[in-house]
């Protein structure tokens, strides 16, 4: 079972999608609320919220996944159950909650909405909540002998094995070519087809990579080991030097403009380095003793 988890402002807009009567939903789980309607369990939100108005993002809004098979068998007092035991992991019990299962595609899913402001006007802190909402879930899946996240993840990459090893042979074909340049290697990937994107996380520093291929979007490191940022951008930037590659680059340029690199990146790519090092001076010693 996959979790998602975020804080958002637009509770009215988000309890009517989740109430979408088109999405075959219906409700399976709900906490300390009496109303009946979008508009009554948003007022009681409110009043609640009213708590704490300088909170923007007062609502969290979750979504629990369960694997495509685990679903088709799911009970309505199974779903109480899995959201039930959430809201323990997530440490929610005092909060207002909603929780709809919706139906209308192969997939099911439960859409959750729980105010971030509790009973007693506290708010709940939303850090790395993304995060935490994944881990909650993995725990009540390992609870209920249901999927794990990390066992669907590996059925779908199984299922996609053979476009994945073509996008790792274009990878590789790409790089013998010795691309001098992030924007180069883009470009030559696109060429056959592969559309490379740039992750960039909130302080703008460039991550790693996606790859888009005949329908499919993964990371590198979801393609294959070799394919993940720091490998992509230490080859290149090998390829752009006539001497050595003695240290990690601090920045590259991405469509003709600097971008800095992630510390993970950087930290990664001193670890390579240090290692070819390690190894030259290894190969030379041993070299030296014949």
């Amino acid at each position: 079972m996959i979790g998602k988890g975020k804080s958002i402002s637009h509770t009215l807009a988000s309890m009517n999608y989740g109430w979408n009567k088109e999405k075959r939903a219906e409700v399976i789980f709900k906490e300390h609320l009496a109303g009946d309607t979008p508009g009554e369990i948003t007022e009681e939100f409110r009043i609640i919220q009213s708590q704490n108005e300088r909170c923007k993002n007062n609502t969290l809004s979750f979504v629990l996944s369960p694997a495509i098979k685990d679903g088709q068998d799911l009970s309505g007092t199974k779903l109480n159950e899995i959201t039930s035991r959430f809201i323990k992991e997530m440490k929610l019990q005092n909060h207002q909650s909603i929780g709809f299962v919706h139906r209308d595609k192969h997939h099911l899913h439960i859409h959750l909405y729980t105010n971030r402001i509790a009973l007693n006007g506290e708010l709940y802190k939303d850090s790395f909540i993304g995060k935490r909402s994944q881990v909650a879930a993995d725990k009540v899946a390992q609870q209920m002998n249901l999927t794990r996240a990390r066992e669907v993840q590996k059925e779908k990459l199984e299922e996609l094995k053979h476009l994945r090893k073509e996008v790792q042979h274009i990878h590789q074909q790409v790089l013998q070519a010795k691309p001098k340049s992030l924007d180069e290697y883009l470009k030559k990937m696109k060429n056959h087809q592969v559309r490379v994107l740039p992750s960039i996380n909130k302080a703008n520093q460039l991550q790693g990579f996606r790859f888009e291929y005949k329908g499919i979007n993964l990371k590198g490191s979801q393609i294959h080991r070799s394919m993940n940022g720091n490998n992509i951008i230490l080859a290149i930037s090998q390829n752009n030097r006539y001497t050595r590659l003695r240290e990690a680059p601090k920045t590259m340029k991405l469509l003709d403009s600097p971008i800095q690199l992630s510390t993970g990146i950087i930290n990664k790519i001193t670890k390579d380095l240090m290692k070819q090092a390690i190894k030259r001076a290894l190969d030379t010693g041993m070299g030296a003793g014949f």
